[in-house]
């Protein structure tokens, strides 16, 4: 099967689609057949080679988080799920990257079905909402009638937790790109703020502060309340030691403690990202789609910035 890959670490220029085994399903498992993908942070990290001591120096290593597809054989002992439906979910930790391909092989409980309002290439934009809904609902808790800053309100987690903010009946402020203010305000925030141009003193006091961007934490956590609570879920990775150091600091000294995970979302909440969809409180963001071949592209688009939404790789 053809599967993106790279042989070295470097720019969005090392990677290449070449042939790999076909996965076999084993007992537990389920074969999905893969329609999409997004682009995500952590990807474009990895193949940098910015955090090697994690994926190690192996080569060739493999891309890609998230998947849309559709189930194309079931192991032994699976039940509840069949031959044709259509699914979305993301690689577990232990197999790490490798989504960018025809087949994956998962765990059902990584994996749930895709709303029926979604085709595949849109559900593709969304599983990085099991993230918003995590930073959000359970380490924020965010109150109805509170105030929500999210920073990168226009990105792939960002452009969710504006629906989702409004949908818990926050009041919610969206830091941008100038370009990308009309789309933050489509997507239901109260004030859409260009992050260039508004400073630390125009942005008021915030219960909840989500951060996507992950550079000047500190700054942005003198904005919470006296109960405020600030949830990042990136690091600055011109800075990751000091910057990984501050968020561990951060986690347990001072009143304002900034809460930092990374995701591993299971059955349960796709669903619930599901039902967000179904009832038209949530919808996708697509900026463009990219073909696999051309995977070195969509990299390069979500590095140079600016994305609305996510960037997705349509396998074909």
């Amino acid at each position: 099967m053809r599967a993106a890959m790279y042989d070295r670490f470097g720019g969005p220029e090392v990677l290449y689609v070449g042939a790999v085994p076909r996965p076999v399903p084993g007992a537990g498992e389920v074969l999905v057949k893969v329609a999409a993908v997004s682009v995500n942070g952590g990807e474009i990290m990895a193949r940098s080679g910015r955090v090697r001591l994690v994926t190690g120096r192996k080569f060739p290593q493999r891309t890609g988080i998230d998947f849309a597809g559709r189930i194309a054989a079931l192991g032994p002992e699976v039940s509840g799920l069949g031959v044709g439906d259509p699914v979305w979910g993301i690689m577990p930790r232990t197999s790490g990257f490798g989504s960018a391909a025809e087949f994956v092989v998962v765990r059902p409980r990584q994996l749930a079905r895709v709303p029926e309002k979604l085709g595949l290439v849109e559900a593709a934009a969304l599983p990085a909402g099991t993230t918003a809904i995590t930073a959000l609902r359970d380490k924020a808790r965010l109150r109805p009638g509170e105030r929500l800053l999210v920073r990168g309100a226009a990105g792939g987690v960002g452009s969710v937790a504006v629906q989702l903010g409004k949908a818990m009946g926050a009041h919610v402020t969206g830091l941008a790109r100038a370009e990308n203010l009309g789309l933050v305000r489509d997507l239901g925030a109260d004030e859409a703020l260009d992050y260039r141009t508004t400073g630390q003193a125009d942005l008021g006091r915030h219960d909840v502060v989500l951060d996507t961007v992950g550079k000047d934490l500190a700054a942005h956590r003198r904005l919470l309340t006296p109960t405020g609570r600030m949830v990042a879920i990136s690091f600055d990775t011109d800075r990751i030691a000091a910057s990984l150091a501050y968020l561990l600091a951060s986690t347990v000294h001072g009143r304002r403690r900034v809460r930092f995970f990374s995701g591993n979302p299971k059955t349960e909440l796709f669903d619930d990202l599901a039902s967000y969809v179904e009832r038209g409180a949530l919808r996708p963001v697509v900026d463009r789609v990219f073909p696999l071949e051309e995977i070195g592209e969509a990299h390069q688009a979500l590095e140079s910035g600016g994305v609305r939404g996510k960037y997705v790789v349509e396998i074909g």
